[in-house]
C-alpha cells in the first residue's frame, strides 16, 4: 500500500502527534490561566479532555519515535485496531469538549453579555483556549482518518 502521509512510525506521524500534545498543552495552559475557569462544568471537561488527549498524543508520539530510531513498521493489524480506537475515542471526546466549550462561551459572550467589563480578559483566554481545542481537535481527525484506511488496507 501506498505511504499515507501522518502515518505511525513516519516523521510526519509523529509531527502531528507532536502537533497534537503542543496544541492540547497549550488549550489547557491557556484555560488555566483564566480567572473562573472552574466554575464552569464545560470548560472543566475541556482540561480533562485536552489532558487525556495530550497523554495519548506524548504515548504514541514516543512510539513513532521508538519506530523511527529502529526503523521498525508498525503496521501490524493488532497495533493499528488500538491507535484507531484510541483516536476515534480521543477524537469524539475532543470534539464534545470544544464544542460544548463554544456553546458556553457564545452564550456568556453575546446572550448573557457577561464578558463586558471586569470579567473581559477571562473570557478572551476562554476563547483562546477553545481555538487552540479545535486546532488540537482538526489534528486528531487527520489522524484518525490515516489509521482508518491503514487498518482498512491490512
Amino acid at each position: 500500500m501506498k505511504e499515507l502521509i501522518g502515518s505511525p512510525g513516519t516523521v510526519c506521524g509523529l509531527l502531528l502527534r507532536i502537533g497534537q500534545c503542543v496544541f492540547g498543552a497549550a488549550s489547557i495552559g491557556v484555560m488555566v490561566s483564566a480567572y473562573g475557569f472552574s466554575n464552569y462544568t464545560a470548560f472543566c471537561y475541556l482540561i480533562a479532555s485536552m489532558g487525556l488527549q495530550v497523554l495519548w498524543s506524548l504515548g504514541l508520539a514516543c512510539l513513532d519515535v521508538y519506530a523511527l530510531r529502529i526503523k521498525r513498521d508498525l503496521r501490524n493489524p493488532v497495533l493499528v485496531s488500538l491507535f484507531v480506537v484510541g483516536d476515534w475515542v480521543t477524537a469524539t471526546l475532543s470534539l464534545a469538549a470544544a464544542c460544548s466549550s463554544a456553546g458556553i462561551a457564545v452564550l456568556y459572550a453575546k446572550d448573557l453579555k457577561y464578558c463586558k467589563g471586569p470579567m473581559q480578559p477571562s473570557c478572551s483566554k476562554f476563547e483562546l483556549s477553545i481555538v487552540l481545542s479545535f486546532i488540537t481537535w482538526c489534528l486528531i481527525a487527520v489522524s484518525s482518518h490515516v489509521m482508518f484506511w491503514i487498518l482498512a488496507s491490512v
